[in-house]
């Protein structure tokens, strides 16, 4: 017999430890720091004598469950291991403690050693107090994101079906109780939902809850939000409508908007001459203030800067702050916003304060079909609320640029090769230059030639053509590197005078420049011109990184990778940021880092075997030569005629003797031939 005291959920004790299985599974602290769980079918087995309660599990069904296919014996063993490993876990004492025989198992434990139990006990409690303490002990579902073994799964299975019912009961109580109980219970009710709609965005009960609270708090328009992502999510999930319970809430609500004082009149059409229609245009709504009156100056505020970050992207239109704010303190649907301003695309956005922690959620939704583009929820401490602002900007700036790069290029895709203009040829180019193939890039250089055809001026499409032929040069694909290399050359002369304030087009061409001519000042001038322009353009600062390798930067290199990363997480050209940041580690000294992480990419990325060379350096930098001649024969593997004199005629560092001989020394050593 095991045992480990028991604790009150608040109180002394620091010493206890308690099992948690609401949101995942993992044991805690008194304190509420996380304690070692020695193995996952550990703690897999706590998990399940906790549902059991006091009838226990026979041990012939854990034995099967958790070890199915190992034979009776062995899974026995392993069995008594794991009760082993379970009993050093809890230290000595009375009230909770593992108790088995050669049968059965059972986990003896107070209603307050375990996160269940409590959540159980104080849901079913009318005092608000408990209602709220409720609510912060569900953090998810029971077991939320643990992979679950056949046949386990099946037993779980009705557990978490019937806690979530308890929270989803739970939620609509609070939101019945509202804040005049106790000052707290519009925030947990808000929370409690948000995490069961993170866990199924059809989850009623947490719709109809955010909308009581929303209109609770006179945020009409965030009532209105929350029933249309309930309609969509119950047709997208169920095929089915609201109830007529939710239907209801909205109807008062509607009640209530109608009876407030309109914010001004519906902003005027834009004038059809205001913008070249080949660009996409965009809107940055007023976002809903979730927090009270005193933060509105905040909320205003990210808005203003979201909306001057996405105006540094030129290849945007976005409709100026003054004519978003017409709309403020209306519900309005996007599509008519877009009828409205003539606008293809809309970013909303919500903004919570708690203390000094701070949660905004952006999306952006296609103005013709409601469609939700990209979102994504940002939190952080406000210490300083304008830096904060500030950050956030650059980071919803980067994240919808590529954004709606892809649905532009989904549309353009979609379109009769009659009807294909300059900028539609470019737009599909697109994922044929970032898909990391020499046949892909064969197509994007005749598109982009389509499109130079379509329209000489078109500097973008010249940009794009010498950022391919470099790809050419550098990765091995063409057979003549010199041959693309000139057409590089003659891309990038022609791209010259006409991007002067095209960002993409000018960390393209500079890039090109840097790959395959080696001007490092030329190359630097075109890709810091982008980022005057775009300073949050991740391309431009990934390019701007390797331009720091070549000059022996290290330490500013990573830092530009990494900001690059944060910029764009969803980058299709993520694995040349990622070989980027590992050589940054590399020549700052730490080769076994970055071989740890060059190995990591071309595990992730299998279609980019160049990455070989730069795993085959830091390799035997490190000493390991077994992986430095697995790499070259990998490498060889793909391009068979491979070899040093290769690598001098194609590689962007081969004019850089200091960062290419130690790399050429380090290929000899790892078996490449030298011609």
């Amino acid at each position: 017999r095991g045992c480990y005291r028991r604790h009150p959920w608040v109180g002394p004790g620091p010493e206890s430890v308690r099992i948690c299985i609401l949101g995942g599974i993992e044991l805690r602290t008194a304190a509420g720091t996380p304690a070692h769980m020695p193995t996952r079918k550990t703690a897999l087995l706590a998990a399940a004598l906790v549902l059991a309660g006091e009838k226990g599990l026979r041990r012939e069904f854990v034995s099967e469950a958790l070890w199915p296919g190992r034979g009776e014996a062995q899974a026995r063993g392993s069995l008594r291991n794991a009760l082993a490993a379970l009993r050093q876990v809890f230290p000595d004492g009375e009230d909770v403690y593992l108790e088995a025989d050669l049968e059965t198992i059972v986990l003896h434990a107070g209603p307050d050693d375990v996160d269940l139990r409590a959540f159980e006990r104080r849901a079913a409690s009318s005092d608000p107090a408990d209602l709220v303490a409720a609510a912060r002990l569900y953090r998810g579902d029971v077991l939320a994101g643990v992979t679950l073994p056949e046949p386990l799964d099946q037993w779980f299975a009705p557990y978490q079906r019937a806690y979530r019912v308890k929270a989803l009961a739970l939620v609509e109580r609070l939101s019945e109780v509202g804040a005049a109980a106790r000052p707290d219970v519009e925030a947990e009710c808000q929370g409690l939902a948000e995490r069961l709609l993170a866990e199924d965005s059809a989850a009623e009960e947490a719709h109809r809850a955010l909308i009581r609270s929303f209109r609770r708090q006179g945020r009409m328009t965030a009532a209105h939000r929350q029933f249309d992502l309930c309609k969509e999510a119950l047709q997208r999930e169920l095929g089915v409508a609201p109830e007529a319970q939710t239907a209801a809430l909205l109807a008062a609500t509607a009640a209530d908007d109608d009876a407030r004082p309109q914010a001004g009149p519906p902003a005027a059409p834009l004038p059809g001459a205001a913008r070249d229609r080949d660009q996409p245009s965009i809107i940055v709504m007023p976002f809903d203030n979730l927090s009270g009156p005193a933060d509105e100056y905040f909320v205003d505020g990210v808005v203003e800067e979201i909306t001057a970050a996405l105006s540094r992207v030129r290849e945007f239109f976005v409709i100026a702050r003054q004519s978003a704010f017409t709309y403020k303190g209306r519900f309005v649907d996007v599509r008519e916003v877009g009828r409205e301003l003539g606008v293809d695309y809309v970013v909303e956005g919500t903004i919570r304060r708690g203390g000094d922690r701070l949660r905004i959620s952006v999306q952006l939704v296609s103005a013709d079909t409601r469609a939700q583009l990209w979102s994504e929820r940002y939190e952080g401490v406000t210490n300083d609320v304008f830096a904060f602002q500030d950050h956030i900007a650059a980071q919803v700036a980067g994240a919808i640029h590529p954004a709606v790069r892809n649905a532009e290029i989904a549309l353009a895709t979609r379109k009769a090769p009659e009807n294909l203009r300059a900028y539609d040829l470019v737009l599909q180019a697109y994922p044929k230059i970032w898909s990391q193939n020499a046949a892909d890039n064969r197509a994007a250089i005749a598109l982009l030639e389509a499109a130079t055809a379509a329209d000489p001026r078109c500097g973008r499409a010249y940009g794009l053509l010498a950022w391919c032929h470099s790809q050419d040069v550098v990765y091995l694909w063409s057979p003549d590197p010199e041959v693309s290399r000139q057409a590089a050359r003659a891309a990038i002369d022609a791209a010259a005078t006409l991007i002067n304030d095209d960002p993409t087009a000018l960390a393209a061409v500079g890039s090109a420049i840097s790959q395959c001519l080696d001007d490092l000042d030329r190359a630097a001038s075109y890709i810091e011109r982008a980022l005057e322009l775009d300073p949050n353009n991740a391309w431009a600062w990934a390019r701007h990184a390797w331009l720091a390798i070549y000059r022996g930067e290290p330490a500013r290199a990573k830092e530009r990778f990494e900001r690059a990363l944060a910029l764009n997480p969803r980058d299709p050209l993520e694995f040349n940021l990622l070989v980027g940041l590992a050589m940054s580690i590399a020549f700052a000294g730490d080769y076994a880092d970055a071989k740890r992480r060059l190995h990591d990419v071309i595990s992730k990325y299998p279609q980019v075997p160049w990455a070989n060379r730069q795993l085959a350096f830091v390799a035997v930098k490190s000493g390991d030569m077994d992986t430095a001649r697995a790499a070259i024969a990998a490498l060889r593997a793909v391009y068979p005629k491979v070899s040093i004199a290769t690598m001098r005629a194609r590689h962007p560092h081969r004019n850089v003797a200091r960062l290419f001989e130690p790399m050429v020394e380090a290929w000899r050593a790892a078996g490449l031939p030298e011609s």
